[in-house]
């Protein structure tokens, strides 16, 4: 009988477990969108389960961020539901995120639905007036009762991992880039049970990337993303739901599983498709005889043979982006930097750079944000001029240049308009040519899509036809600056076999690694202050490069750093501005906590005191002891950068 009731009670109890595990947090039913006689998709459900991170993946303009955008509530379906879970908490990242301009940093962040950061907020506010002792002390405990301590470190750990350390910073004078990672930031910072992302590795450094990675690692989020970044795909996410053709495929693995079980699905496909043509000619025969006798089994044949034409006539529209455009010829002399020096102010770009590209050169650009990348490829590009040196370019030389900035939209142009700019047709290669429409079909631009108005098209549409130009006029030196930002896998495919055969130089700035790893050969890696290493290999092989170097310890670090700045050696070292801030608020929080010290000890000199009470007693000072512990360890660090 026990164990019968021990069987029942794990039963059941196995039974609450999935029930967890499968715990829904956002059912989609049966949605379409349209956009006049234009439609995205039609009738498409899914849903998001706890736990879940999973990948949204399609081509350009068949509607991904559409899809998002109905999620967040800023458009809505044509028909269809979209349900969440009530006691869950969502938030979204856009592409185009929303901010007031007159706040900083920190008070957008602060600003936030996470209540914690109301409550940090309010003990930041008390800290400017220590006088106000009641004020303080029911911050303090506040601070307490919500566990707020490590919520603040964390907070800041994020705002610091995605460069945004200027809290003081308005909202006005942030860059696109640094808007979008405070988008990302404040997400992040909310600790949400459902995070929604649209691209979300667009404008991080590769530092960024990977410490993104760790954080969903570890962090218990559900995610549900569009993204083309296939390392973060295949270490990040669990599921892929793929939109193909107007149908969704779910596949319950990572990229590589994806990439296995979609070219299985299309080959299947492909082996449906034939047997259906045959059985369609079979039948077509056969309703041509066009039988007299209507039984109830012919009729049937007759209803079945529009299901079959359907099936015999599905097309795949996989064609291929055929790049064979014609490349003028190099020369001897391609491009040479001798003792080139960039900087501005105190900050130093490029020191005495020298380099001589050679034929097929294939390099890759990678550092960190604001360490000169883009100030680099306008100085080679000779639209900015160095302080000092000389950049030699030779007369064959003719730059592709694809930018961040991307394809300049003009009122009422027509994609077909953007091409006829560069001439009715376009050379190949043996002297043959084409005509703008079908470079555009070569491109993956129907005869249909050519007359759309170039603001109708979706971002990576748009990115597809700016590729279009910049290669059309006939490049052998190509400078890609983040190439793959918006673009879909589809395209990012097509683009890395055509740079494997393109016979001129490349070179490339992406924080795509899966990318670099494939079209590039040496990296040029930007480490401040003018250092710039050349690397022999891609990404990967400088990854496990740099990981089996031995630990410097932070001594060796600071005597390294004193050699390479040999200059800034009697220049004291100085606190940024948060710094400052941080140590003046430690100081200030070191004198209450002293404060909050001494009025409980003295409450142990009631006699009259209760066993619990003296323990609660007890735990709180514990407590403030550990936090002036932190504390301090903390004001002795900041401290210590003040020294000579």
């Amino acid at each position: 009988m026990k164990n019968k009731t021990n069987a029942v009670f794990f039963g059941f109890l196995s039974v609450i477990c999935r029930k967890h595990l499968l715990l829904n947090y956002l059912t989609v039913e049966n949605i379409t969108k349209s956009y006049g006689e234009l439609t995205l998709f039609e009738n498409i459900s899914f849903s998001v389960h706890k736990d879940q991170k999973i990948a949204f993946v399609a081509k350009n303009g068949t509607g991904k961020s559409s899809i998002l955008k109905i999620l967040s509530g800023e458009d809505s379906a044509n028909s269809g539901n979209i349900t969440f879970r009530k006691d869950i908490k969502v938030s979204f990242l856009s592409q185009d995120p929303k901010f007031e301009d007159h706040l900083t940093i920190e008070e957008t962040i602060l600003g936030g639905d996470n209540p914690i950061l109301k409550v940090i907020s309010n003990y930041d506010k008390a800290l400017l007036n220590p006088e106000d002792t009641d004020a303080y002390q029911i911050a303090f405990e506040a601070m307490d009762r919500y566990q707020a301590w490590d919520f603040e470190t964390l907070y800041k750990q994020i705002l610091f991992k995605l460069k945004l350390e200027k809290l003081d910073q308005k909202i006005s004078v942030l860059s696109g880039g640094q808007k979008k990672r405070l988008a990302l930031a404040s997400a992040l910072i909310n600790k949400p049970d459902l995070l929604v992302l649209d691209e979300p590795t667009n404008h991080l450094d590769l530092e960024m990337i990977e410490w993104l990675e760790s954080f969903f690692a570890k962090e218990n989020i559900t995610l549900f993303m569009v993204t083309h970044d296939r390392y973060f795909l295949e270490r990040v996410c669990n599921e892929i739901i793929e939109l193909d053709g107007g149908q969704l495929y779910n596949y319950k693995g990572n990229y590589s599983y994806y990439l296995e079980k979609r070219a299985a699905r299309i080959e299947q496909e492909a082996v449906e498709t034939g047997k259906a043509k045959q059985l369609f000619k079979k039948e077509l025969t056969w309703m041509r005889r066009q039988p007299k006798a209507r039984t109830t089994k012919s009729k049937s044949r007759i209803d079945d043979f529009a299901d079959i034409k359907h099936r015999a006539h599905q097309r795949r529209n996989d064609h291929e982006v055929q790049l064979e455009l014609n490349m003028e010829r190099l020369g001897s002399k391609i491009l040479e930097f001798h003792k080139v020096s960039k900087a501005f102010k105190d900050k130093t770009i490029l020191d005495a750079f020298n380099y001589t590209f050679q034929k097929g050169d294939r390099a890759g650009i990678i550092g960190k944000n604001g360490t000169g990348k883009t100030t680099f490829l306008n100085i080679l590009t000779q639209t900015a001029q160095p302080d000092s040196g000389k950049v030699v370019k030779g007369d064959t030389v003719k730059f592709g240049y694809y930018t961040q900035q991307g394809i300049t939209v003009k009122p009422e142009q027509k994609v077909i308009d953007v091409i006829k700019e560069f001439g009715d047709y376009i050379p190949l290669k043996k002297g043959k040519q084409i005509s703008a429409q079908q470079l555009l079909e070569r491109f993956l631009f129907s005869r249909k899509k050519q007359y759309d108005f170039v603001e109708k098209l979706s971002g990576g549409e748009r990115k597809r036809l700016y590729l279009c130009t910049v290669l059309i006029q006939n490049p052998n030196f190509l400078i890609l600056d983040e190439p793959t930002n918006d673009l879909d896998i589809v395209t990012l495919n097509v683009l890395e076999s055509f740079l494997l055969d393109f016979p001129g130089c490349i070179l490339v700035v992406s924080h795509d690694r899966y990318f670099m790893d494939k079209v590039i050969d040496h990296l040029f890696v930007f480490k401040g202050e003018g250092v710039i290493d050349d690397f022999p290999g891609n990404y990967t092989d400088y990854r496990v490069y740099e990981d089996s170097q031995p630990i410097i310890s932070n001594t060796e670090k600071k005597d390294t750093e004193k050699e390479k700045q040999s200059w800034k050696q009697n220049e004291a070292k100085k606190l940024s501005f948060n710094e400052e801030k941080e140590l003046r608020n430690i100081e200030s929080k070191l004198k209450s906590l002293a404060f909050d010290k001494k009025e409980l000890e003295n409450k142990f000199n009631n006699p009259e005191l209760s066993a619990d009470k003296i323990n609660e007693l007890s735990k709180k000072l514990q407590n403030i002891i550990n936090t002036i512990e932190t504390k301090e360890e903390r004001w002795f660090e900041l401290s210590s950068k003040l020294e000579e």
